[in-house]
């Protein structure tokens, strides 16, 4: 095989993903990389590789085609696909900080995330949620959630909504209309900003409509009487339906 011509980040996550798979060099891992990507490796093409695909390649290089005594465990695989996605910045991350106790009148919200603390993940792809408890006038972190264990499942989807159930608001870049559904039945609201953005400055939209007239969803959520639900209109773009 040709070596690509490979810039400085794809080529660093490549060689670190190596270095803790067992008897795969660097070489090898490009093969195999070659083999899963369909064109370019780059770092955008690096995230399509999951757990699986380099399950089924060691297996078919080692002969065994049911997957057993490969050699390379679950976990080092679950670590050398981190980070191939680029899931290696959560040092950049602030600390979260669980609650010891949850103020009234709050939600807990879940932002997909592949960068720091932004908004800027699709719901099947992101590499991590975000979750913060956040009232008027309070918003913390208090969970970083991976998402790539997702890929172990027969319904990435219905993991990723079962990660976030506790939450009663899911921001994503993009979601589809099946996942979608899967997050309303977890009993979570999907809402779409297309454009993604600074968590912090996504929370803080959200706590403008918490202080003013909030949806009856939100507001039932806040534990506000029925009366004084009102209805207020959302652009068709927010909402992920």
């Amino acid at each position: 095989m040709e070596t690509p011509n490979l810039n400085r980040e794809t080529a660093l996550r490549i060689a670190l993903a190596s270095r803790i798979l067992p008897g795969i060099s660097v070489s090898q891992l490009l093969d195999i990389l070659a083999q899963c990507i369909d064109g370019e490796i780059n770092e955008e093409s690096l995230g399509v590789v999951t757990v699986t695909h380099l399950k089924t390649s060691f297996a078919s290089a080692d002969g065994e085609e049911d997957g057993e005594d490969i050699g390379i465990g679950l976990a080092e695989m679950k670590e050398a696909v981190r980070i191939l996605w680029g899931e290696t910045d959560l040092a950049s991350l602030p600390e979260a900080k669980p609650l010891d106790n949850i103020p009234p009148r709050s939600v807990r919200v879940a932002i997909a995330s592949n960068t720091e603390e932004k908004l800027d993940g699709h719901f099947g792809s992101c590499l991590r949620f975000l979750i913060y408890q956040v009232s008027e006038d309070l918003s913390q972190l208090i969970d970083v959630r991976s998402a790539i264990e997702a890929d172990l499942s027969d319904d990435r989807n219905a993991f990723r909504a079962k990660l976030i159930e506790d939450c009663q608001v899911a921001y994503v870049v993009s979601v589809g209309g099946p996942a979608a559904a899967k997050i309303v039945r977890a009993g979570v609201y999907p809402i779409k900003k297309v454009d993604g953005g600074e968590a912090s400055e996504i929370i803080a939209q959200l706590q403008e409509v918490m202080r003013g007239s909030p949806p009856p969803w939100l507001a039932k959520h806040l534990g506000d009487d029925a009366e004084k639900r009102v209805r207020f209109g959302r652009s068709d773009e927010e909402l992920a339906s």
